[in-house]
């Protein structure tokens, strides 16, 4: 069961967040803190004894927009330690989905907050302790990026990714059960993917390497297939995707 900080400096929100919460049979215990400062110091104490101590905190539910201190500055002191709660933001805004992707925030919850919603953050969040408390070998959790869904903000696995396509500033994600525009050059992913696996293939497209089936030559030009789609690609970078597939192919 999870121990929760929730901090919002808006007491009528605040306190329906808490009841939400501790409705949940999910959740052991439920606190609150009104600004950032005093769930620092709570946090701190967190820290001082460990997850596995008395005063320990799996999970903190925070609002991003309060007096001093911001959510987001919260989570990224957070992120400075070795084994620090996870974070789940709650937010009126939807503007900072990105900077939540890039703080390795579990969910992102918008205002006003439904009791379904709520309780799928909480079950992400209980998914990852679990897996983490497992006696087996852990794992890294997966790696996420923030979509919008029916006008609410969805956390997708990089994993379910199979290819990229570029839209000027935004790129669209293509997965086995349809596809997501985020705002987000393909630049940008592909830096930060490389090392799970993506490999540029043209100036539009970026796909991950496991999910190529197969590299066609035809005369002078190379395409792939993933899936039951067939992508170009590039002079420029075909030979380097034949060299990594020839790596891959041999283990």
């Amino acid at each position: 069961m999870l121990r929760v900080l929730a901090v919002d400096d808006e007491e009528p929100a605040l306190g329906e967040l808490l009841y939400l919460l501790r409705a949940d049979p999910r959740v052991r215990t439920a606190e609150g803190a009104g600004d950032a400062t005093a769930a620092l110091r709570r946090i701190g104490r967190a820290l001082e004894t460990g997850p596995d101590g008395d005063e320990g905190i799996d999970v903190v539910f925070l609002d991003i927009h309060m007096p001093g201190l911001t959510g987001l500055d919260v989570a990224r002191l957070l992120a400075g330690f070795a084994r620090p709660p996870l974070v789940v933001f709650v937010t009126a805004h939807e503007g900072f989905a990105l900077q939540a992707f890039d703080l390795k925030a579990v969910d992102y919850v918008l205002k006003p907050v439904r009791r379904e919603r709520l309780a799928e953050a909480v079950r992400r969040v209980h998914d990852l302790v679990h897996a983490t408390a497992a006696p087996a070998p852990a794992t890294a959790a997966p790696e996420q990026i923030p979509v919008e869904l029916g006008g609410v903000t969805r956390f997708l696995a990089v994993d379910d990714i199979a290819y990229v396509e570029a839209h000027g500033d935004y790129a669209r994600l293509h997965t086995d059960h349809g596809s997501h525009l985020v705002r987000i050059p393909l630049s940008t992913l592909e830096e930060r993917w490389a090392a799970r696996g993506f490999v540029r293939i043209h100036r539009s497209h970026l796909v991950a390497l496991a999910r190529i089936d197969e590299l066609r030559l035809d005369g002078g030009a190379t395409s792939v297939r993933v899936g039951a789609t067939d992508l170009a690609v590039s002079r420029r970078h075909a030979r380097h995707l034949r060299d990594l597939l020839m790596r891959r192919a041999g283990g």
